[in-house]
C-alpha cells in the first residue's frame, strides 16, 4: 500500500489531519476531520465563506485514539510511527494537513515553534514561505524537508527578532496555473488556516502572492506587483554583506574587504546581488554558476576585471572568502579537508552537509581547527525574512529606508558580538547560535533578554 497520510484520509472522506507534540511531556494529540464538503468552490473564499464557516452538514471528526486505529485500519500505524518519530526529535510543535482529492492537492504546515509569535497581535502566529512537490515525490522526504525547514525559520526569526514563530509549507500538487482560481483559493484557505504569513517559494512562481493578496488572502507577501518593498533577493544579500564585513573585523581588527579575493558561487535571487555588493569593494571576484551563461553575463554586465570560473572545483578554488549563494550540504568530512579559504560566508542554507545539530557542530569544530571563520547562515542570511516582515506588518506604509535600516541595527552586532562570544566560550559560533537562540525557542528567555 503507498505510504501517505492521504491513504486513509481519502478512503474516510477526511480534508485534515492535525498533529502535535509537547516535547517536554512528550505527547502527542491527533484530530482528523471532515471540514467541507467535495465540490464547495474554493474560487470563492473569502467572498461568500471564510476560514470560520460552516463548509458541511456533514463534519465528522477523530480524536487521537481513533486517527491511530484509522491508519492501523490501513496498514499504516508504522508509518504514522515514522512522522511522530521525526516531529519528537526535531522537538516541532507538529504539522496541519489540508487534503483535497478533487483538486489532488496535499498541503501540509510544518511547524517548529509558536513561542515568539503567541502575543504578537497579528493574525498570523508562524512566518515560513511556501513551496511545492511534484505529487510522484516520496511524502515522507517531503515531511522531512518542511520539518527541518521550518525548524530552520524559528532560528531565523530569532537571529532576525522577528516576533513570529517558525514554520515551512509544504504543498503537493501540480505547477499552479495562477488563473485557476479554485486552487489558489484553496492555498489561500489553508495559510490562513494556519495562522501564517508566507511568501512564495521553490516551484512556485512569485506572482502567486499579488493573486493571493488580490482575490483570497492576507497573508501573502513579496509579490513583484503588489510589494512595495520587492523580491527579498536582494535585502537577503546586503544582511549578508554587512555581517561579511564584520567576520572580516573579527579576525582582523578592520570591516574593509579591500584586498580581498572572493568566490561568489550561484548567481541567483541572492547570488547576483551579493556580487554587485562586493564590488563596492576593492576585492578579486570569482564568480559561478550551474548555468556558465549566467557567469558570463554577470561579468559582461559588470567588469571584465571578474573572472567566470567553472562550478566543478569552485568550493576548492584558492580565495580569502567563500561566498556559497547556491545549493547547501556543501561542507562534509570529505570536503573540509579540500578547502582553500579563510572564511565561508553565504547565503546558502544548510551549508554543513548534517542531518542534526550535533553533527552541524561537529562539522564547525573541523572548520574552526583549519582556523575557517564560518557561523552558522540562519545568523546571517535572514535580512529577506526581515523583509517579508516588514511588508506584512507595516503594508503599504514599509519603506525601503526602514527596511535597511532595521538590517543595518540587528545583523551586523549579533554576527559580530556571536563571534565574539563563541571566542570568549571557547566554542564554536554555530555552537554559540544555537545556544542563544535555544534559550528563546525552548527556554524561558525572550528577545529582550539578549544583549545582541
Amino acid at each position: 500500500m503507498k505510504r501517505s497520510i492521504t491513504v486513509p484520509m481519502k478512503a474516510e472522506g477526511l480534508t485534515t489531519l492535525k498533529i502535535r507534540y509537547d516535547y517536554k511531556t512528550d505527547r502527542f494529540t491527533m484530530e482528523a476531520m471532515k471540514q467541507w464538503e467535495p465540490d464547495l468552490d474554493f474560487s470563492r473564499y473569502n467572498k461568500d465563506f471564510f476560514v470560520e464557516s460552516i463548509l458541511t452538514d456533514d463534519v465528522q471528526y477523530y480524536n487521537t485514539k481513533q486517527v491511530r486505529q484509522m491508519f492501523a485500519n490501513y496498514d499504516l500505524e508504522d508509518y504514522l510511527d515514522e512522522i511522530q518519530e521525526l516531529i519528537r526529535k526535531g522537538k516541532h510543535f507538529g504539522i496541519e494537513a489540508y487534503y483535497h482529492d478533487g483538486y489532488n492537492i496535499l498541503y501540509l504546515s510544518n511547524q517548529h515553534s509558536r513561542k515568539l509569535g503567541l502575543n504578537n497581535k497579528l493574525h498570523a502566529t508562524l512566518a515560513g514561505g511556501i513551496r511545492r512537490h511534484d505529487r510522484n515525490e516520496n511524502e515522507i522526504d517531503v515531511i522531512i524537508d518542511g520539518l527541518n525547514l521550518g525548524r530552520g525559520m524559528s532560528f531565523k526569526n530569532v537571529a532576525g527578532h522577528i516576533n513570529m514563530g517558525g514554520c515551512k509549507q509544504t504543498v503537493m500538487m501540480d505547477p499552479i496555473d495562477l488563473n485557476d482560481l479554485k486552487k489558489v483559493g484553496f492555498l489561500g484557505f489553508c495559510i490562513d488556516s494556519c495562522r501564517t504569513m508566507t511568501g512564495p517559494d521553490m516551484n512556485f512562481p512569485t506572482e502567486l502572492a499579488d493573486v493571493e493578496n488580490e482575490y483570497f488572502s492576507a497573508q501573502f507577501t513579496n509579490g513583484p506587483k503588489t510589494s512595495v518593498l520587492g523580491e527579498t533577493g536582494k535585502p537577503t544579500a546586503y544582511g549578508v554583506y554587512k555581517t561579511m564585513k564584520q567576520a572580516v573585523k573579527y579576525k582582523e581588527g578592520t570591516e574593509s574587504l579591500d584586498g580581498k579575493s572572493i568566490t561568489v558561487i550561484g548567481l541567483g535571487a541572492v547570488g547576483w546581488y551579493m556580487g554587485e555588493y562586493l564590488l563596492q569593494e576593492n576585492v578579486k571576484l570569482y564568480v559561478t554558476d550551474l548555468d556558465p551563461k549566467r557567469a558570463d553575463q554577470f561579468v559582461e554586465e559588470h567588469s571584465d576585471d571578474i573572472t567566470a570560473i567553472p562550478l566543478e572545483g569552485a568550493y576548492f578554488t584558492p580565495c580569502d572568502i567563500l561566498c556559497p549563494c547556491a545549493i547547501g550540504g556543501q561542507f562534509s568530512d570529505e570536503t573540509i579537508p579540500k578547502l582553500n579559504c579563510k572564511y565561508i560566508w553565504g547565503s546558502s542554507n544548510n551549508g554543513l552537509k548534517a542531518s542534526s545539530t550535533e553533527e552541524e557542530i561537529r562539522l564547525a569544530e573541523k572548520l574552526k581547527a583549519r582556523d575557517i571563520v564560518f557561523q552558522v547562515e540562519w545568523w546571517h542570511n535572514t535580512a529577506g525574512v526581515i523583509c517579508g516582515y516588514h511588508e506584512y506588518v507595516y503594508g503599504k506604509d514599509a519603506t525601503q529606508e526602514r527596511l535597511y535600516e532595521d538590517i543595518d541595527n540587528i545583523m551586523p552586532k549579533s554576527t559580530y558580538e556571536n563571534l565574539q562570544m563563541a571566542d570568549e566560550l571557547g566554542i564554536t559560533p554555530v555552537e554559540n547560535a544555537y545556544r542563544l537562540a535555544n534559550d528563546i525557542i525552548y527556554g524561558d528567555k525572550t528577545l529582550d533578554d539578549i544583549n545582541w
